[in-house]
């Protein structure tokens, strides 16, 4: 019997996402009858290929379905090179205030990698720092008023010519980010949170993300254990023992470069599931690119994107469903003979299947 349908918006992306999308749901609609939970799926396009009908690569019938379902599913999509067309992934962060971006990065027995029981949570702030997007470009006026500015201003000069960045960090901003790294904490039963920051060179702006942290802390004393790293020293520790940490709260910048590099101590991108969370917003994606060379090849990995239904599945309540879906990917990356090719031993090895046949392994998994 049916609990209940969840509406949730599904976007296929381009490239291979369409394949992804599909094979994650297959995953998503097994895992939720086994469980007796379902999904009413309300599908919508985005991406390059709805441009030259909208003119737009994100249409505003796909931000009102989230804005209505709450919840939304998404393939990769592309973001061109070299053209007017801005990324749908920020301009989603941005239009539907999704501040928080959360990367799970864990060991699966049977995945290719140098370590064996990493199991890290990466909280990314999603819209301030250097991703802001306010930039100057070099030698025009508007380039050469905001160096002009500053140099009234600060005994420290910029060159003449230099093209600007500028790194804006809110308390409120560090403060919701840090209180949701602290909320998962609780809920999720972690027992750490560690804040990384560059605050021994950059005293205004990361030093306020620190201060607001170490503030946001001491509401959770007895609860949650809080520390604080450097993040050049947080890289070389997370090589060295990644064991050592559970939770990272991180600026918008270093949160980009740092899940890239525990993907890499769990096997890589195609391992990497996604959320980017808002008030009462959420949208689940796989954190690896569109790979349009290998569109229509059924080839690629399909584990971060079922992965990431997993997670959209804990957020809904359906803990039965996503835990079943967990176990069933585990099994199957664990026995390897229905796995694709980045996952075997030999990437040319014959036996590799592709995203259609790993997704039916793990359909069967769950029975």
């Amino acid at each position: 019997m049916v609990k209940m349908k969840h509406k949730v918006t599904f976007i296929p992306g381009d490239g291979v996402g369409p394949e992804l999308s599909e094979a994650a749901k297959r995953c998503i609609d097994a895992a939720c009858a086994s469980a007796g939970a379902a999904i009413e799926w309300e599908a919508f396009d985005a991406g390059i290929d709805v441009v030259e009908k909208y003119g737009t690569p994100l249409p505003e019938h796909v931000l009102a379905s989230i804005r209505k379902n709450k919840v939304a599913i998404k393939g990769p999509i592309t973001t061109p090179i070299g053209t007017g067309i801005r990324s749908v992934n920020v301009e989603l962060r941005k239009a539907l205030e999704l501040y928080a971006c959360l990367r799970p990065c864990k060991s699966y027995k049977g995945v290719r990698s140098r370590y064996s029981d990493v199991d890290l949570v990466i909280v990314r702030e999603n819209t301030e720092d250097l991703y802001a997007g306010v930039e100057f470009e070099s030698e025009t006026p508007e380039s050469k008023k905001v160096i002009d500015t500053v140099n009234s201003l600060s005994k420290k000069q910029v060159r003449p010519g230099s093209a600007i960045s500028i790194k804006p960090i809110s308390r409120e901003g560090s403060e919701r980010i840090v209180k949701f790294a602290f909320d998962y904490a609780v809920k999720n039963n972690r027992k750490k949170v560690t804040c990384i920051h560059k605050a021994n060179i950059m005293k205004a702006t990361d030093g306020l993300f620190l201060a607001t942290a170490r503030r946001v802390a001491e509401r959770y004393s007895g609860k949650v254990n809080f520390e604080d790293r450097i993040v050049d020293n947080i890289c070389m520790q997370l090589v060295q023992r990644p064991e050592e940490y559970d939770v990272l709260v991180l600026p918008n910048l270093y949160g980009d470069i740092i899940s890239d590099l525990c993907a890499g101590l769990v096997g890589g991108l195609g391992m990497a599931p996604g959320a980017n969370i808002g008030d009462g917003v959420a949208v689940f994606e796989a954190t690896h690119g569109s790979a349009p060379k290998y569109k229509g090849m059924n080839k690629v990995n399909p584990t971060a994107m079922i992965l990431s239904g997993m997670l959209m599945l804990r957020h809904l309540g359906e803990n039965e469903a996503a835990l079943k879906l967990e176990n069933a990917v585990k099994k199957v990356i664990a026995d390897g003979a229905h796995v694709t090719y980045d996952m075997k031993a030999d990437r040319n090895d014959p036996t590799a299947v592709g995203t259609r046949e790993m997704a039916d392994a793990i359909i069967k998994a769950l029975k």
